[in-house]
């Protein structure tokens, strides 16, 4: 028989926001894998490594640290393949993700490669927007709100579009983008409105108004935007 395909949703960073349905699994888990950088470092295992087995098989995806799709599509390629063959076996693998696996989430192209063929199962975890929220202690979105969640690399004509329509804003994966997104919340009147929330749940978050923001920032950085008053103080 195949093994089963598992994808784990870890949260935004600290390992006590990992749900209990996730440490159960990393913890019986024989073989895990893992997306890291080319210098070597996971995030995602780095939350995850207390109840990661010391004697399970780890599979390191490295992932190129380039605006280029190709070396990103070969790497999980490779990655898929090294999976295949654990899943072949009859093994179970466990694949660590930050935050939600189809959220934005790492796992969802492993999953497009190999879903087809294998049993898969799907761990939800805690999002980064609503742990930004939370450590921002500003309420997402209240009534009838349309919350509009918006990539930081998005033109700036189509953010603005985008901007317009929503009653709430979450603009994630800020970056290098930071100082080009300021300056159009700034053009449309936003900015005081605006938080600006970095790596949250983590000992080095940081909760400022958006004109404080250190540019660039880093890439686990978002926006959060209200329009007007503040819906949930009436």
């Amino acid at each position: 028989m195949k093994g089963k395909l598992i994808g784990v949703g870890l949260g935004p960073g600290d390992p006590e926001l990992m749900t209990l349905k996730a440490h159960r699994l990393i913890a019986g888990a024989r073989v895990v894998a893992y997306p890291a950088l080319e210098n070597g470092e996971s995030f995602a295992r780095s939350i995850a490594a207390q109840s990661i087995p010391p004697n399970a098989d780890e599979i390191i995806i490295n992932i190129p640290m380039t605006v280029e799709r190709g070396p990103a599509q070969a790497a999980y390629d490779k990655g898929a393949a090294d999976i295949a063959v654990q899943l072949d076996k009859g093994e179970n693998v466990v694949v660590l993700c930050e935050g939600d696996p189809f959220f934005y989430g790492s796992f969802m192209y492993l999953f497009s490669r190999l879903a087809d063929e294998y049993e898969t199962d799907i761990v939800p975890g805690v999002t980064s927007v609503t742990t930004c929220a939370a450590m921002a202690k500003r309420p997402l979105t209240a009534r009838n709100d349309v919350l509009a969640i918006i990539p930081g690399p998005l033109g700036s004509d189509d953010m603005r579009t985008r901007i317009e329509a929503a009653g709430a804003v979450a603009i994630m994966k800020v970056g290098r983008h930071l100082g080009r997104i300021r300056a159009l919340l700034s053009d449309m009147g936003l900015s005081e409105n605006a938080t600006y929330v970095a790596r949250a749940s983590l000992p080095s978050q940081q909760v400022l108004p958006l004109e404080r923001a250190p540019d660039p920032a880093p890439y686990f950085s978002m926006i959060l935007i209200t329009k007007g008053e503040d819906p949930w103080l009436s």
